[in-house]
């Protein structure tokens, strides 16, 4: 890793700091992903965590042939 090289700087304002957009963009980072911090010997290390997106919000109904009843296959499938 080249010491020297500068992707983008941002100032510590209180205890917080603003990413970088470049930084955001080159990372994929988005309001709700986690920031994991590692120092080790003076040196930091951040690993981003992703949430999980679209998962529900994406759903669109189910689009299969079979129908179903779901009062009746709730408590088939032990949800209670």
């Amino acid at each position: 890793m080249d010491s020297d090289r500068v992707d983008a700087e941002s100032t510590v304002s209180g205890n917080q700091t603003n990413i970088p957009p470049y930084i955001r963009n080159e990372l994929d980072i988005d309001d709700g992903d986690t920031l994991r911090w590692h120092v080790e010997s003076g040196t930091v290390r951040i690993t981003v965590v992703h949430q999980c997106r679209g998962t529900v919000s994406d759903f669109d109904g189910y689009d299969g042939e079979e129908t179903t009843d779901v009062v009746e296959e709730h408590d088939a499938w032990g949800v209670s």
